[in-house]
């Protein structure tokens, strides 16, 4: 019986720590973390391919999930279309904002930065010209 008052309780803890290593919170997307892939985006084995960036292939979907609640097309600063967005492009503000760079309000406000791979389309996109394509 005494062997099971002290086992019982090292069981139980073990359990416990195999459960929180395994959790959800704990969880590291491996892709996302260590080492640079071939466009040194930091993917880590995971693509984040940023060659022959387009405007509506790329770019618009990224704008639609993240910015375009907020920013589509009543007042203030409007990423609805492409005129707007090439505004923001070529003051600087849209880059400013999405790297959370210094002396800009850091977009999506109140949320998480954008992925890497996301700000790395982003920026590809502008460097190949910011073309409405």
């Amino acid at each position: 019986m005494k062997k099971t008052w002290v086992l019982l309780p090292l069981l139980i803890i073990a359990g416990c720590i195999a459960v929180q290593s395994c959790s959800k919170s704990n969880e590291v997307d491996l892709s996302q973390s260590g080492g640079t892939d071939s466009t040194g985006t930091g993917g880590g084995g995971s693509s984040c391919d940023t060659a022959n960036m387009q405007y509506a292939a790329n770019v618009v979907p990224i704008l639609k999930a993240s910015c375009t609640s907020c920013h589509g097309s009543a007042g203030g600063i409007s990423l609805g279309t492409y005129a707007q967005v090439k505004a923001q492009v070529d003051n600087g503000a849209l880059i400013g904002s999405i790297t959370h760079a210094s002396g800009y309000v850091a977009m999506p406000y109140n949320r998480s930065k954008l992925s890497d791979c996301e700000i790395n389309t982003i920026k590809a996109w502008i460097a190949r010209g910011a073309l409405n394509n």
